[in-house]
């Protein structure tokens, strides 16, 4: 069976920078959970930030990633280490795919927040999701649950 990852705050934990959930009721997702498939994870949490927090993005600065809170405090070690756990934790339990959550500095795939707090959207991975997919595991965010199921299943045949 193949496992997958999941980030923690679309099964409903409160683990967001304000504390909150975005909790997903998606039935692929239910089936998932159902079949003892899914692994949780908040890299933020896994990285040692706790909630609530200042919410953070990606800036880009003379070439180099960084992730900086609203304030300019540099919380790139704490979201790379967040990365690696979710990595791991990953590896542990043989996963090939993962859900993320859209936008996120960790766990956004194809856009994320600029580095302005404009919620302004350009192209780009977050911080777990580059560190995931350099593992070869193939990343969905939660608005692509149905292309997710169908890869499942084409690894499943």
């Amino acid at each position: 069976m193949i496992r997958i990852v999941v980030s923690a705050c679309l099964l409903g934990s409160p683990v967001r920078h304000d504390a909150q959930h975005k909790k997903s009721d998606h039935p692929i997702l239910q089936r998932w959970i159902e079949q003892g498939r899914v692994v949780s994870v908040c890299p933020e949490m896994l990285g040692g930030l706790g909630t609530p927090r200042p919410p953070a993005e990606i800036v880009e600065r003379g070439g180099e990633r960084r992730v900086l809170t609203r304030e300019g405090r540099d919380v790139t070690r704490q979201f790379e280490e967040g990365a690696r756990e979710a990595a791991s934790e990953a590896a542990r339990n043989d996963v090939r795919v993962a859900i993320l959550k859209s936008n996120s500095p960790s766990c956004g795939s194809s856009f994320v927040y600029d580095g302005t707090f404009t919620k302004t959207l350009v192209p780009g991975d977050g911080v777990t999701t580059a560190l995931l997919r350099k593992q070869g595991i193939a990343v969905f965010s939660e608005g692509e649950l149905e292309a997710a199921d169908e890869y499942v299943r084409s690894l499943e045949s």
